[in-house]
C-alpha cells in the first residue's frame, strides 16, 4: 500500500447498469500479481481526505516523490504517491519504519490494553487479519477474501480468519435453523407418549446377554437362540471374551441350537465362532431333529 499513487484510483463501468464505481489498483503486489479491489464509501472518504491533505495548495496536484523499493534495492522514480507527508518543507514518502512509529503513537495515545493489561502493540499486517476476520464474519465468502487479500491458497485465507468457540456454536445453530425451515413441517412434530415409550423401549430390547442388537429402530428381531443373535449383535469387549471361551468348551443347553435352526443358522453361527482346539470336542452338523447338531 505505500507504493499506491493517485494513479491507482481508477474507474470502472458496471456493463449491467452502467454505474461507475472506483476501484484501487494494487501493482506490484506480494506475489507479483496486480490485484484490483472495490473502493467502499467508507475507503473513499479516506483517500479523498489523503489526496487533499498531501495536494500543493498553489496547483493542485498531487506531488510526486522518490521512493526506496527495499525488495528490488532501487530507487523509484518520482511518482504521486499517496502516502507521503511533509518534511521540513519537502515532500517525502513514507516508510515502513515512519508508519509503524506513528502507529505506536496513536496506540499510546488513545491507552488501549489488551486483556492482560498490557498496551497494545499492532503491526500493518494485523489490520489485514482484522479485515478478514471482519469480512468473513459479516458474509463474504471465504474465496472471495482469498482473492481481494491476493493469497494464492485458500488455507492462507482461512489462517487469517479468526474463529471462536461461540461463534462456531452460532454459525452452527443458524445453520440447522435454515435447514430445518426447509423441511416440512409436520416432520417435527411432538411425539405422542406412545410413541416415546416404543422408542426408550427399542433401547431396553437391544441390551443381550452376548452383546448389543444392532438392528435400526423400528425394525422387529426375535432372538430365538444365539445363532440369530449372533448375526444382528455386536459383542461388548467383556461378551465377546466370554463368548470366545464358550465356543471352545460348552454350550448351554438352553441356548443350543436345533434342527428348527436350519443349516442356514448353523453356518452362521459357524462363521462367527473360533477354530476349535485340539481338546474341545468336534461337532458335526445333522439335518436330524432327535440328533444334536454336535457330539
Amino acid at each position: 500500500m505505500l507504493e499506491a499513487s493517485h494513479h491507482s484510483l481508477i474507474q470502472y463501468r458496471l456493463p449491467t447498469t452502467g454505474e461507475v464505481v472506483p476501484l484501487l489498483q494494487i501493482a506490484p503486489s506480494k506475489t507479483d500479481q496486480e490485484r484490483v479491489l472495490l473502493v467502499s464509501p467508507e475507503l473513499a472518504d479516506v483517500l479523498s481526505t489523503i489526496i487533499t491533505r498531501i495536494r500543493d495548495p498553489r496547483t493542485g496536484a498531487v506531488p510526486r516523490v522518490v521512493a526506496y523499493d527495499y525488495n528490488e534495492r532501487v530507487w523509484n522514480p518520482p511518482m504521486p504517491l499517496l502516502f507521503q507527508y511533509d518534511r521540513s518543507g519537502e515532500p517525502s514518502h513514507m516508510t515502513g519504519e515512519f508508519l509503524r512509529a506513528c502507529l505506536n503513537d496513536v496506540l499510546e495515545a488513545t491507552g488501549l490494553t489488551d486483556a492482560s493489561g498490557l498496551p497494545l502493540d499492532f503491526d500493518p499486517h494485523d489490520f489485514r487479519r482484522i479485515f478478514i476476520t471482519d469480512a468473513i464474519r459479516s458474509g463474504l465468502p471465504p474465496h472471495i477474501a482469498q482473492v481481494i487479500a491476493g493469497h494464492a491458497d485458500i488455507n492462507t485465507t482461512m489462517g487469517y480468519n479468526a474463529i471462536y468457540p461461540a461463534e462456531a456454536i452460532e454459525a452452527h445453530r443458524a445453520f440447522i435453523a435454515r435447514r430445518r425451515s426447509l423441511r416440512p413441517s409436520e416432520e417435527y412434530r411432538t411425539p405422542t407418549a406412545e410413541e416415546w415409550d416404543a422408542f426408550l423401549g427399542h433401547f431396553e430390547r437391544r441390551k443381550l446377554s452376548i452383546g448389543i442388537c444392532a438392528r435400526a429402530f423400528g425394525t422387529s428381531c426375535i432372538h430365538e437362540h444365539a445363532a440369530s443373535a449372533a448375526r444382528c449383535s455386536v459383542p461388548s469387549p467383556t461378551s465377546a471374551a466370554a463368548w470366545s471361551r464358550s465356543a471352545t468348551t460348552s454350550w448351554p443347553a438352553s441356548s443350543k441350537p436345533n434342527a428348527r435352526a436350519g443349516w442356514a443358522s448353523w453356518k452362521g453361527l459357524r462363521s462367527v465362532l473360533p477354530e476349535p482346539r485340539t481338546s474341545s470336542p468336534s461337532w458335526t452338523p445333522n439335518k436330524s431333529a432327535e440328533t444334536p447338531l454336535w457330539s
